[in-house]
């Protein structure tokens, strides 16, 4: 397989979907393969104590990851 077939090719179906789990987020590809696991905290003290995000960043951040098959483009499989 060429570069450029292999680079079209997608491992991780769309759509994605961001899961809130015990401290943080997960985004799940469309088979339900976790892809990204992002770690919070309730407030910004704890978040600086465990060097995390807070739950607020970590959502935003979860859910512009989940966006991503939509921001490369349909490809063809």
């Amino acid at each position: 397989m060429r570069r450029r077939d292999a680079a079209s090719v997608r491992r991780f179906r769309p759509p994605w979907h961001v899961e809130q789990i015990d401290g943080g987020f997960k985004v799940l590809d469309a088979s339900g393969r976790a892809l990204v696991y992002i770690y919070a905290r309730d407030t910004r003290e704890q978040a600086d104590i465990a060097k995390v995000l807070t739950f607020d960043e970590a959502r935003r951040i979860a859910v512009n990851v989940a966006r991503l098959p939509g921001l490369l483009g349909p490809t063809t499989n």
